[in-house]
């Protein structure tokens, strides 16, 4: 199943029109669903690390997910939110140039004051959709987020409750679930940004998995009765190995002009009206030194074998790279601009490996 099903599905239940029940979840036992977004919580973790996360692994596990491509918080968020594939919402991945810019690169998670987030991301979300039908849905996250222009791309139409500590995420979760119907979102990135400064299975990462744990047992016990509880995740995460920073020792960026993306999927670009032979020398170079350590594919390769989805706006195609560097094994491709940056985190995603690209679907109804 995919990650795009997820919350129609949920929505379906809760009688919310043009929605389909995907997933076989079927009506909502008592109009209250919560649906807990893990950041960074693959479908390999409670498979190697059971034992830090008792109340996770009691849950049902209902559906290993595939998430769309890259494997990113941004485009797997805004797929979740709006139910349909990256070529449709158009966030096609962490970082991606802006056509017609002068190569002006947008950060979807920091954003840009001159980007339009409902112009950029134009599919109304599911929370949109909820609240029109009647459904009080709620998005309870750090409060740093409530004003972000990622926010405003693929979260719009949720009452937002802003809370930056466990006891407070989880007291506003359980007052936006008295209503009936209603549907909250729960966010946090504790085991990603774990996952990114130390590495999958390190002390600090283990403690962020049994913090999280913890917080689903909390919730397992002070949610109403009735409320039906989801658990998944936008991506997995694996631990860096190699490291190759871009044009350094090397010629790789060679007729390149805009990098973009992150290390595990580059987006990169060339200049404008280049033609078909410069692409083919440089995918030609890229394999001849990296080999089987990259996949490389062309904007038009990668539209035409649906690696975005069936449907690829003509504003998406457009902020798609020119080439599409996809790394493999456990190799990351550096920004010689951000190397330091970049190379400092140990945990990466954004790959087409099952690591990256695959997360659980975990459901309980509370009795």
């Amino acid at each position: 199943m995919h990650l795009s099903q997820i919350m129609p599905s949920i929505f379906a239940g809760l009688q919310c029109e043009g929605t389909h029940d995907y997933l076989g979840c079927g009506e909502s036992p008592s109009g209250r669903e919560l649906l807990f977004l893990i950041d960074g919580f693959g479908a390999d973790v409670l498979e190697k690390y059971a034992e830090h996360a008792p109340n996770l692994s009691s849950l049902v596990r209902l559906q290993t997910i595939t998430t769309s491509f890259p494997s990113t918080t941004s485009t797997s968020l805004a797929t979740l939110t709006t139910g349909v594939m990256p070529g449709a919402h158009g966030m096609m991945g962490y970082t991606v140039r802006v056509p017609r810019s002068s190569g002006r690169v947008l950060n979807s998670l920091k954003w840009d004051e001159r980007v339009d987030p409902e112009i950029w991301q134009p599919v109304p979300t599911l929370f949109q959709r909820g609240t029109a039908a009647g459904i009080n849905v709620t998005h309870v996250a750090a409060k740093r987020y409530e004003d972000s222009g990622f926010t405003r791309a693929v979260f719009r139409g949720a009452q937002y409750r802003g809370a930056n500590i466990t006891n407070d995420l989880v007291t506003e979760t359980i007052s936006a679930l008295k209503k009936t119907p209603s549907f909250v979102y729960l966010y946090v990135n504790d085991l990603d940004a774990a996952g990114h400064s130390d590495g999958v299975g390190t002390e600090k990462w283990i403690a962020a998995l049994s913090g999280i744990d913890v917080m689903v047992g909390k919730l397992l016990t002070d949610l109403p009765k009735g409320v039906r509880i989801w658990v998944t995740a936008d991506h997995g995460m694996i631990n860096v190995g190699e490291k190759i920073v871009m044009g350094q020792e090397n010629n790789l960026l060679e007729s390149i002009v805009t990098i973009a993306g992150e290390p595990r999927a580059r987006h990169l670009y060339l200049q404008e009206g280049a033609d078909l032979s410069l692409r083919a020398d440089l995918i030609s170079r890229w394999e001849e030194q990296l080999g089987s350590k990259v996949k490389m594919l062309t904007r038009e390769s990668a539209v035409a074998s649906g690696l975005f989805g069936s449907e690829v706006t003509l504003d998406a195609a457009e902020r798609i790279g020119d080439i599409i560097a996809v790394a493999q094994g456990d190799l990351v491709l550096l920004d010689p601009e951000r190397a330091d940056k970049e190379g400092a985190m140990v945990g990466h995603h954004g790959g087409d490996s099952d690591i990256e690209s695959t997360v659980l679907l975990l459901t309980e109804t509370k009795r």
